[in-house]
């Protein structure tokens, strides 16, 4: 079994590789190689499975060397954020359209279809949502980011009708917790209040204590693309909105006070962004039946959210350290 990760240095790459290499194996079979490609790679494990590929996504010859002895399984997690996207539209249309349009041009002539899970984004749907959801809601893109994410759904599911791959298209919502650095995301602030809360730091969040959103641990992320990966016997559509953890930020922050005391959050201030709350903080309770029939989960609470979000001890409440109020 030889797997491919594309964007395989982010946040979630990262943690699927961890994955991967623990398990030893993928679809009952055992991994012999894990090609590994991104602009940067660093401090992966030192495995003799992992072949790095370093490069720019959008090069074709950086994907002709990765696939030239042949991949099973794709995991296509490389995109530039929204945010990112937005501010350079061309390089977003060459990351998020182009090259992944160039990686299905060369997974398709390959001689056995590979299985192919894409990493598609909740930000299809837009900003003007129902009061309640599901998953036959219908897309409308208001981002440029969004667009090419339903682009490169459709195209899977071209292909896959078509019998050159085997695709399957996962709607992620907002992955937590990422580090706390630039990333072009403009979601960020659902990861950033996590680990200042964590840090008994001083923060400013974007939204309102009313904003809701959706939320998903990496490891829950990490579960939900390894079962795409493994489903078979699939009929009709390829295109699925995961579970999602439906939760106001106020309900969030009573989640971190459960766990590490008031104390840490004594340094959360608020200060709404009108605009970023419209897109990032009027998430509707959405109902995914479809999704969790074939076996894809959310965290399940918010408490398992920050333990799997914050590597958390279950069942342990964090003993707050003094503070050096004169630093």
């Amino acid at each position: 079994m030889r797997v491919m990760i594309t964007g395989a240095n982010g946040f979630v790459g990262r943690a699927l590789v961890q994955r991967l290499l623990e398990a030893g194996q993928l679809r009952g079979q055992r991994i012999e190689a894990l090609l590994l490609l991104d602009q940067a790679l660093t401090d992966l494990p030192d495995d003799r499975r992992v072949r790095r590929h370093l490069g720019n996504l959008c090069d074709p010859a950086l994907l002709r060397r990765a696939l030239a002895d042949g991949v099973d399984v794709v995991f296509h997690l490389a995109s530039l954020p929204g945010g990112a996207a937005e501010t350079d539209y061309e390089l977003g249309y060459q990351v998020n359209l182009q090259a992944s349009l160039e990686l299905l041009q060369q997974l398709r002539h390959r001689e056995r279809p590979p299985v192919l899970v894409y990493a598609s984004s909740i930000a299809v749907y837009g900003s003007e949502l129902p009061r309640r959801m599901d998953e036959s809601h219908q897309p409308r893109p208001q981002l440029s980011y969004a667009a090419h994410k339903l682009m490169i759904e459709t195209a899977v599911q071209d292909l896959t009708r078509l019998g050159l791959i085997d695709g399957r298209s996962v709607r992620l919502p907002g992955i937590v917790a990422r580090p706390r650095q630039a990333n072009g995301l403009r979601s960020a602030f659902m990861s950033d209040v996590l680990h200042a809360f964590a840090n008994c730091d001083s923060y400013t969040c974007p939204v309102s204590p009313q904003a809701t959103a959706w939320w998903m641990s990496a490891r829950c992320c990490v579960d939900n693309l390894l079962h795409a990966a493994q489903l078979s016997g699939l009929d009709g559509a390829r295109v699925w909105q995961l579970p999602v953890l439906h939760l106001s930020m106020g309900q969030v922050l009573d989640a971190l006070t459960a766990c590490y005391g008031a104390d840490y959050g004594a340094h959360i201030r608020f200060e709404p962004d009108p605009s970023l709350e419209a897109l990032f903080g009027r998430f509707p309770p959405l109902h995914t039946p479809i999704a969790r029939a074939l076996g894809f989960r959310h965290d399940g609470s918010a408490a398992t959210l920050l333990r799997n979000a914050l590597d958390i001890p279950s069942r342990r409440r964090v003993t707050l350290l003094p503070r050096n109020r004169s630093a």
